[in-house]
């Protein structure tokens, strides 16, 4: 079958662009064991042909890519960022445009982040973008979306120009016909009361929300901190949890029904970290892995002695550090029980820094007791799983050749997926 392969692609047509990456060890998101000695085929982006260098002939006329004691993965999959709304510390519905979009999914892809699913604060730009991805090869990352999601009338969150305030079902299930006709890739929902202070978007519409997408063959993710809203969003029929319960310990039940529903989590621990660590003087903030992409404005803004007194003075920042760990704690429950996990991380708004903080998640991921082929699986094959992307999430024949390009071994180390040589998406070299 492998000579059959061969003489096929040695008799493509000059005007197929081929590319050959050789001689790499190969950890291709399966969660198979690392593989070394490999090369990979690309045709017009796509996986032609993987597998052991000596089996893996050089169609004449290819760019050969020496990748000689380098490792190849599959690029990150991030199941809850948000694009285009936020411009240095400010955001908002006025930012929203089709070049902070394209912009911001630029920077994802350095970070090898080559698939973002942006989660319910989107405006209309999102869409073109999306098409126009669709439609050939991007060289920056892919984009899904949930177009604008669900808060309650005068609830928690605040619509903010980026979001759909609704007061009954019947409201609701008109919002979600006008979201499947601009074909959105999820339905998003809030289900918060900011601990009591707030109104929360109740079980009787946010059921209907799910009831009413699935009659458009929608998918549906919540925000949720509480134990008990989580339990009636998944009896409802939840699609996925968009982050970790962190007011107590996940029980049997709530695993046995994700489980039994196939519901798939989200973790966003980075998310949870930002609400407090910038008051520690954090040292990655002069970190040039961050730096690289950050502006010296923003930075400075983090670094300074109001944005740090805010933190302090806030009434829940002795309790954000106990929903990181309460997180943390969850996470490797529901990992160790068999409940589908996705790496997600709410990066996008202020100082949660897109890239950055997707890299910063596997090694919180790692740190909540998963190994890192366990992480490496959940941030490539799971959220292409969950997104129902069938060519994206692995390194096979026949998908898109979207990759990172490796210094160091991610399996000794999470943290060595920092280590970027370069980042391909269907084939392309995304600028650094």
């Amino acid at each position: 079958m492998m000579r059959i392969v061969a003489l096929i692609l040695l008799a493509l047509p000059a005007s197929a662009e081929t590319k050959v990456f050789k001689n790499f060890t190969l950890i291709d998101g399966t969660g198979k064991p690392a593989a070394p000695g490999m090369s990979m085929i690309v045709i017009d982006g796509r996986i032609a042909s993987i597998g052991p260098a000596a089996k893996i002939k050089t169609p004449a006329g290819a760019e050969v890519i020496d990748a000689t004691g380098k490792f190849i993965m599959p690029g990150l999959v991030n199941v809850h960022g948000h694009v285009g709304s936020t411009v240095d510390m400010q955001q908002g519905p006025q930012f929203y445009t089709k070049e902070n979009v394209e912009e911001q999914l630029q920077i994802y892809a350095s970070y090898g982040v080559t698939t973002v699913l942006s989660l319910g604060t989107d405006l209309d730009p999102v869409f073109q973008v999306r098409d126009e991805e669709r439609a050939g090869r991007p060289h920056f990352a892919r984009v899904y979306t949930a177009g604008r999601g669900f808060t309650l009338k005068n609830g928690t969150p605040a619509a903010q120009g980026m979001r759909y305030e609704v007061a009954t079902p019947e409201e609701a299930g008109l919002i979600v016909d006008k979201l499947a006709a601009e074909k959105v890739d999820m339905v998003k929902m809030w289900v918060d009361d900011n601990f009591g202070r707030g109104k929360k978007l109740p079980i009787e519409i946010s059921s209907a929300i799910i009831a009413d997408a699935k009659k458009h063959g929608l998918h549906t993710a919540a925000h949720i901190v509480n134990l008990e809203d989580a339990k009636q969003l998944v009896d409802a029929g939840l699609y996925a949890l968009a982050h970790s319960v962190r007011d107590r310990d996940v029980d049997q039940a709530l695993i046995d029904a994700m489980k039994k529903r196939g519901v798939w989590q989200m973790p966003t621990l980075a998310r949870e970290i930002s609400t407090y660590i910038y008051a520690e003087s954090p040292k990655f903030l002069d970190d040039p892995f961050l730096t690289r992409s950050v502006p010296p404005a923003v930075l400075a803004a983090v670094k300074s002695e109001k944005y740090i007194d805010g933190i302090k003075s806030s009434r829940d920042f002795a309790r954000n550090h106990e929903l990181l760990q309460m997180a943390m704690k969850n996470l490797k429950r529901e990992s160790d029980a068999g409940v589908k996990i996705a790496m997600g991380t709410d990066s996008g708004p202020p100082a949660r820094f897109q890239g950055y903080f997707e890299q910063w998640e596997l090694e919180l991921m790692k740190d909540s007791g998963l190994t890192p082929m366990q992480v490496i699986v959940d941030a490539t094959k799971n959220g292409a799983e969950l997104l129902g992307a069938r060519d994206l999430g692995t390194l096979e024949r026949g998908k898109w050749a979207d990759l990172i390009v490796l210094q160091k071994n991610p399996l000794d180390d999470i943290r060595n997926t920092r280590t970027i040589d370069a980042v391909y998406i269907a084939g392309n070299l995304v600028k650094q």
